[in-house]
Formats: C-alpha cells, sequence, structure tokens
C-alpha cells in the first residue's frame, strides 16, 4: 500500500526529497521531506491526534528536542517533524495552515536547509514508532537534467556550496533534478555520505554519474557504491540531490571550504579504493 501525494500539493513546495537523509524512516521512500519557502505550511488536511516533544541527536549547534506532530487524515495518520507546534490536540487543520515555527533540532546536518518532514501510517499502526511509515509515491513528473560536473559558485554557506549548473530547464513550472548518465532518470539523496538515494523515474542495475558507477537501482531505490566525490581533485562529503522547482545546481557538501562565488570548479566521482 502506497500514500500518493498530489501534483497540485507538491507545487506549494520549491524543493522536496524522498531519499535526502541518514535516518531509517526515508528508507524505500517512506517518508518525504519538502522545503517550503518560509515558515511551516501544513502538507495535509485532519484534525490533530497529538503533539509529542521528542529527544533530538545531541549536536553542538542544535536545540536538544525536535517535535511531532500526528494528523487524523481519515484513511492515515501523517506524522510530522521539524516543526514547533502552534497546534494541538483536536484543532482542525487545512493544507497550506500555518503547523508553527521551523525547528532545526539535531536530526539535522548543518548543510540541510528548513524543511517538514513528512510520513504516513495506516489508521490501525502505531503512530509514534520512528519506523513503518508507508511508501510514498509522487504525482509529479521530476524532469532529468544532464551534467557535465562543471560550473561556477553561485551560493556559499559554512558547509556548502551551490552551483550554477545545472541550470533548471522551465523555473517555477516543473520539478527537475540532476540526471544520471543515461539521462533517464533524476536522483536523489546524500552520494554518497548517507547509504542510499533514489532514481525517481525507476531503474534496474548499474546507476552512473559523471561516467562513474555509484550505485546499483532497484525499481526507484538506489544503494549508493563506496565512491568519493571531488571539487578540483579535493575530496569532499558529498553531492546532496533533490528535485527542485525553481532553481537547480549541483549542491556541494564541504564543511570549512575556502570557495567564493563566481569560482569556477569541476566536480569528479571516484570509486573508493
Amino acid at each position: 500500500m502506497t500514500v500518493t501525494l498530489s501534483k497540485e500539493l507538491l507545487r506549494r513546495y520549491p524543493r522536496f526529497s524522498l531519499y535526502n537523509s541518514p535516518y531509517p524512516a526515508h528508507d524505500r521512500g517512506c517518508a518525504i521531506d519538502l522545503y517550503p519557502t518560509a515558515g511551516a505550511p501544513s502538507p495535509v488536511s485532519g484534525e490533530v491526534i497529538d503533539t509529542r516533544t521528542v529527544r533530538a541527536p545531541p549536536k553542538p549547534y542544535a536545540p536538544e528536542n525536535d517535535h511531532l506532530i500526528l494528523i487524523d487524515c481519515g484513511e492515515y495518520v501523517a506524522r510530522i517533524l521539524h516543526v514547533d507546534p502552534a497546534v494541538s490536540a483536536g484543532d482542525r487543520i487545512e493544507i497550506g495552515d500555518s503547523l508553527g515555527e521551523p525547528v532545526r533540532a539535531g536530526f539535522f546536518a548543518p548543510w540541510v536547509g528548513n524543511h517538514i518532514h513528512l510520513g504516513f501510517r495506516d489508521a490501525d499502526a502505531n503512530p509514534y514508532r520512528a519506523s513503518g511509515s508507508l511508501p510514498i509515491e509522487i504525482e509529479t513528473e521530476v524532469d532529468p537534467v544532464e551534467w557535465d560536473g562543471t560550473g561556477r559558485v553561485r551560493e556559499v554557506g559554512e558547509t556548502f556550496v551551490v552551483l550554477d549548473s545545472p541550470a533548471h530547464p522551465a523555473p517555477g513550472d516543473r520539478f527537475a533534478g540532476i540526471a544520471d548518465d543515461s539521462g533517464k532518470s533524476a536522483l536523489d539523496g546524500g552520494l554518497s555520505h548517507y547509504d542510499g538515494g533514489g532514481a525517481l523515474a525507476g531503474a534496474s542495475g548499474p546507476i552512473e554519474l559523471l561516467g562513474e558507477t555509484v550505485g546499483i537501482a532497484d525499481g526507484r531505490d538506489v544503494a549508493w557504491n563506496p565512491v568519493r566525490v571531488f571539487i578540483n581533485g579535493e575530496a569532499i562529503t558529498g553531492i546532496s540531490l533533490f528535485a527542485g522547482r525553481e532553481t537547480l545546481g549541483a549542491k556541494l557538501v564541504r564543511p570549512d571550504h575556502e570557495f567564493s562565488v563566481g569560482e569556477r570548479v569541476e566536480v569528479g566521482i571516484r570509486a573508493s579504493r
């Protein structure tokens, strides 16, 4: 059994990812991270069942607690994380209503932007368990955009840089993601700083990127191979892959980098020895 998110719902968010997480809740695309323009607008309608404070992994840069919001959507119960709730049990919520304020607790790596974690359980299942959510299908295509590994730095953060390429083919009109070398499927996930990722159009067998076999696909799921990512020959943490509606551009994870806006770079991938 799966839960399908409509094209109209997904268009409310400029970016989403099914696989870009190290946590088991995202295994096999059983949760989705929705990146809003601002705040924490609800992705579902229904009645709030409960809110609960949960302990987050200890990180020196983050608060120690996160929050869980449970919403009865009828056939399913929605599990929402990373929002300090301004709602309580018994409240009726409509899509787009504010749920509260975003929380950047210890579940976040420092290069990850604010987002709403969303998963679904059967109405009779335990909604408090971290794992066990239903697979999520997306009712929207994600254009695969080929990339040669080059570009100029468009944006810098303390732990990442974003390149100006590959360019989004239709900003604001539809979702796009970096394609595998076949050009058939947009890739999703943290390559290869997380164990697995996704090929959003589905695939079978080896997945290549920038001339290297980076993983093995089984349908939509991809198990990453042991590879290393490099910028101008310097090893970095990895590539953050996602589906974007307004912008694309490769997001390269490298804490304490010294790259600057406008700098031209070349990205390479090699098998770990």
